[in-house]
Formats: C-alpha cells, sequence, structure tokens
C-alpha cells in the first residue's frame, strides 16, 4: 500500500462534527504511504445545475472535481439526516458524475462510513451513498461498512471503533476495481 491518494468527503457540515473527528482520525489511521486529502468547502458548492456546468463550473466544484480526479480513492465520512444521507453528500456526488460518463468519481473505487446519534448509526446514509454513487460511475466498495451509533464524541477513546475504521480504510486502500472487457 504505498503511493496511494485517499480523497475524503464530510458529510456533516457543522465545526466539530463527530464525522470531521472521524475523518481526522482517518487520516491519523491511514497506512502508510498513503496520503489523505479532506476535501473541505463542500458547503461552497451550490445545487448541481447543468446550466451552471455547461458556461463555466463555480470554483468550489472545480476545487472538488480536481481533488477527487487526483485522487485514487474517496471515502465518505457522514451522518444520517431523516434516514438518508445529507443533502451536501448527493450535491458532492452530482457535481463528481459530471460530465456524465467521465466524472472526477467515475471508476473511483469509493466506500462509506461514518457516526450518527441513532441506534443504526447512519447504516442508511452510507447504504444511500453507495447506491448513489455506484449509478455516478464509482466503483463501490461493498465490503467496508462502519456505521457508528454515538451520543457523544467518543471516537478518540473508543478502541473497537478506531480498530474498525482502520480495518475499513486499510480494505479501501488494498480494493483493486474490477476492470471490465472492452
Amino acid at each position: 500500500m504505498s503511493d496511494i491518494r485517499l480523497a475524503v468527503l464530510v458529510g456533516s457540515l457543522r465545526t466539530g462534527s463527530v464525522n470531521r473527528q472521524v475523518a481526522d482520525l482517518a487520516a491519523t489511521l491511514a497506512p502508510q504511504g498513503v496520503t489523505v486529502d479532506i476535501v473541505d468547502g463542500l458547503a461552497d458548492l451550490p445545487f448541481y445545475n447543468e446550466d451552471l456546468d455547461e458556461t463555466d463550473a463555480p470554483a468550489a466544484a472545480t476545487r472538488l472535481r480536481e481533488a477527487v480526479a487526483a485522487a485514487d480513492r474517496v471515502l465518505v465520512v457522514t451522518p444520517e439526516y431523516n434516514g438518508t444521507m445529507p443533502a451536501v453528500v448527493n450535491n458532492a456526488i452530482d457535481w463528481l458524475s459530471r460530465p456524465y460518463g467521465a466524472g472526477a468519481i467515475v471508476g473511483k473505487p469509493l466506500a462509506a462510513v461514518g457516526a450518527t446519534p441513532t441506534p443504526y448509526g447512519g447504516k442508511w446514509a452510507h447504504e444511500h451513498t453507495r447506491h448513489s454513487a455506484r449509478i455516478a460511475g464509482a466503483s463501490v466498495v461493498e465490503d467496508v461498512v462502519l456505521s457508528h451509533s454515538t451520543l457523544e464524541s467518543d471516537i478518540a477513546t473508543d478502541q473497537d471503533f478506531q480498530d474498525r475504521l482502520r480495518a475499513a480504510v486499510e480494505a479501501l486502500v488494498a480494493h483493486t476495481p474490477e476492470v471490465s472487457a472492452a
């Protein structure tokens, strides 16, 4: 596992969110030789609008696309809002999916993990994120599943969670996408 670039998208915009803490922790737990880039600026993305994209994509969209295009893998760290992924995650996937068939996310191994204070730990948000990313062309890594239920930000002291997060990042980094026959 060397010379791998991992782009991390955080689905919570709140300063100090548990999921931002998870993303920061994932960066520290990444295997040697893996460069982690937590992609900031998702709050600056306007909702996807093809009219904006056809003329001159907004700077925030260009930065997002460049960060993901430069990455070898994508990790989405997201909470669950009302039983699904936050709008900011869906919007980022929309921007990354264009131009159709050639977006920055196409062919990228992607996994979705995170924490939320619900009894299910965000599993629906992660499932919906994987579904949307797959439709957008990502190579979703199905065996990376990490949904964590927490009421407080105990992420830094929860050794079991840290071990599971480390294993999730290692599995994403080790994943080799299937190449389809031409």
